[in-house]
């Protein structure tokens, strides 16, 4: 089933397919900490609460809840990390047109949390990627 990014059922999804998948729980099974991704609205510059939020509490291998936090509506929990691109920059790395590494790196996604400890959990970010890319998004 194909779901609207961001939206309730593409979060659900993903907490269904990380908490199934059987390589994530293994190449995660050490990871401690969760996720706010900020969904910026495509054009021109926005400011913080124009974001759309999607919060994931990860915990070795597991996601332990996810939910949505719409623009302008609760504010989301904070995170140990927080991960921000506009939609259209997020929609190229779930497509696999954009790399999520060179995404950091050229400031296409902006991450703010220890960047050493992601840098030394590659492998869990790139498989935590590999589960969000088998959600299918809607055109």
């Amino acid at each position: 089933m194909a779901y609207a990014f961001p939206s309730p059922g593409w979060v659900d999804a993903l907490v269904v397919i990380l908490n199934s998948d059987t390589r994530y729980a293994q190449v995660a099974r050490g990871w401690e900490g969760d996720i706010v991704f900020a969904v910026q609205p495509d054009g021109s510059p926005s400011r913080e609460e124009d974001a759309d939020r999607i919060y994931l509490d990860l915990w070795h291998g597991k996601c332990r809840s996810g939910s949505l936090y719409p623009a302008k509506g609760q504010a989301a929990p904070q995170a140990t990390f927080v991960l921000s691109a506009t939609r259209a920059n997020l929609l190229r790395i779930l497509s696999g047109d954009l790399d999520p590494m060179q995404a950091m790196l050229t400031r296409k996604l902006q991450v703010h949390g220890n960047m050493g400890y992601m840098l030394r959990n590659v492998p869990v970010v790139l498989d935590f990627v590999r589960c969000c890319r088998r959600v299918e998004i809607a055109a």
